[in-house]
């Protein structure tokens, strides 16, 4: 299984569960800022709204709207 064959599973699997995706997305998203030092929040924050991206989910509008509060 290439690299693409991955991606399609992937996208498929989310299209079937988009909300435990998210939820998975946004917890390892957490796990990431919890780790690393705070001037990296945007860089994570990027890296989840590429994978919704990539899954098919849409933006990250919920992380934008908590980046403009903090």
């Amino acid at each position: 299984m290439g690299l693409g064959d991955a991606l399609n599973k992937a996208k498929g699997l989310a299209g079937d569960n988009p909300d435990k995706v998210e939820q998975g997305i946004d917890a390892a998203t957490e796990q990431v800022k919890e780790r690393t030092p705070d001037q990296y929040d945007s860089k994570v924050d990027d890296a989840a709204s590429a994978a919704r991206d990539q899954l098919g989910l849409g933006g990250d509008d919920k992380q934008q709207d908590q980046g403009k509060q903090g």
